[in-house]
């Protein structure tokens, strides 16, 4: 596999990350007898030439998981990328040349297509967030952990190819206390202090406030960043003003690209969005013999 060199282009995921993803889609597609379509139709040794390319404007990711999917089928396909990771496409633009063996480019052919429009998708709606924040304040667009099941690292990586960053990947690299502990620990102070007699001393702590008064009591007993729950821009600018730097903001709850912009604009460190990884649309991208 060759890779075009992009200045958009951001380094790929370890291939001991991505390949098992990709092993499991290919053998939910195979099934128990395989590509019986492709294998009654094409007849052994026939090669093709196609093409993967865009039919709509977009951010691509995903490149490294389709390009795999056509190599476990068969090592002797030949993929060339065109448009890495990162990359903006318009309507035609040619992202993956393939060569090889036509039976194994076009068994791997959907599940190549399904990983390649989802994370393009997810890196396109990233890109929109960060685009309509971005004239309005130094916030960074981060993910969540709504994420699709077992489709957490690439879809992570789909957000930084988009212009965003990464959140936690899970449970165990940061705390994050949610309302939920604070109801079970009875308040944001006591759940602080377990947290922090807890926690390694690499490990940082977040917690969830909803209104000023509970953002007090963090800020009292110290906290290394406060998620601040739907709150409106104003309520936003003036958290803000209470930190004054003693932590890091993170504004979260149905934020929209048409709302971002005033989220940004209350000084805020971080926009956190579930949607972008859970619900963003794919990116159309087809596979034509060339």
């Amino acid at each position: 596999m060759t890779r075009s060199v992009l200045s958009d282009e951001i380094l790929p995921l370890p291939r001991l990350l991505v390949e098992p993803v990709v092993r499991a889609a290919l053998l939910e597609d195979l099934g128990r007898a395989g590509d019986i379509t492709t294998d009654a139709i094409v007849p052994p040794g026939v090669h093709m030439r196609g093409v993967i390319a865009s039919r709509q404007d977009g951010v691509i990711s995903g490149t490294d998981a389709a390009a795999i999917a056509f190599a476990l089928v068969d090592p002797a396909v030949t993929v060339t990328v065109e448009r890495g990771d990162g990359a903006r496409v318009a309507p035609g633009d040619v992202v993956l040349r393939l060569e090889g063996p036509a039976r194994a480019i076009l068994t791997a052919e959907r599940v190549a297509l399904n990983l390649l429009c989802r994370m393009s998708g997810v890196a396109t709606a990233t890109h929109g967030l960060v685009e309509a924040a971005r004239p309005h304040g130094k916030a960074s667009i981060v993910c969540t952990r709504k994420t699709t099941p077992g489709l957490r690292a690439l879809e992570k990586h789909a957000v930084r190819a988009g212009g965003g960053s990464n959140h936690r990947f899970g449970l165990d690299d940061a705390v994050l206390i949610k309302d939920n502990h604070v109801a079970v620990a009875g308040g944001i102070v006591p759940a602080i202090a377990r947290a922090r007699a807890r926690a390694g001393h690499l490990v940082k702590i977040e917690c969830e406030v909803d209104s000023l008064e509970q953002l007090a009591e963090a800020l009292a007993v110290g906290i290394d960043a406060v998620l601040l729950d739907n709150m409106g821009p104003d309520q936003l600018t003036r958290a803000v003003a209470m930190i004054d730097g003693r932590a890091l903001s993170e504004a979260s709850g149905r934020i929209t690209r048409e709302t971002v912009g005033a989220v940004a604009a209350s000084g805020v460190d971080l926009i956190s969005c579930g949607w972008i990884t859970h619900s963003a649309a794919i990116i159309d991208l087809g596979l034509d013999a060339a």
